[in-house]
């Protein structure tokens, strides 16, 4: 299928390339679980699929989003493979401990579907609201609801230390 843009959609869509990347790229990471090179294979054919369609896009941050967390998810259907490796012991209330954490929760992540990463990517990385994140992800509210309360209980189980933050968080306010 070849598709004619012109030389002004062309300018266009390279400047929303240019301006937009590094956020896109941020999230393309976390939808990955922290995975460099899958985010960077993610964000570039989601960019492909968005300029196929560029003339007739209205929106393109929304039309780019719905593309990445559709492709994440098809990828993670075809593929079914979940991160592993141990999670490292904590030395102490060091400097390292807030690295440690990143560690633990991206693990964690990438133990959660992609649905679920991408419905707690949403409505808390992106504070976008049940309805938004329902229609991005063709769903019912009702669905965004249930599997963000399963997919943030999953993560508290899987990485403990989110809780102890949250509650230590919620007692100094």
């Amino acid at each position: 299928m070849e598709v004619i843009v012109d030389s002004a959609d062309q300018r266009e869509f390279h400047e929303f390339v240019s301006a937009r990347s590094p956020t896109f790229m941020r999230l393309a990471f976390l939808l990955t679980a922290g995975d460099q090179h899958a985010a960077e294979d993610l964000l570039q054919t989601s960019l492909a699929k968005t300029a196929l369609k560029w003339h007739r896009i209205d929106d393109p941050d929304k039309y780019l989003r719905q593309v990445m967390y559709r492709q994440q998810i098809s990828w993670w259907r075809r593929r079914r493979e979940f991160a592993v490796a141990e999670i490292p012991d904590r030395q102490g209330p060091d400097g390292t401990h807030a690295v440690e954490l990143q560690i633990m929760v991206q693990q964690a992540l990438g133990k959660l579907t992609a649905k679920q990463r991408a419905i707690l990517v949403l409505r808390y990385f992106e504070d976008q609201s049940e309805s938004t994140v329902a229609a991005t992800l063709g769903c019912s509210i009702g669905t965004v609801r249930s599997t963000a309360h399963r997919a943030l209980a999953r993560l508290l189980q899987l990485c403990p230390e989110l809780h102890e933050l949250h509650i230590r968080s919620k007692a100094s306010s």
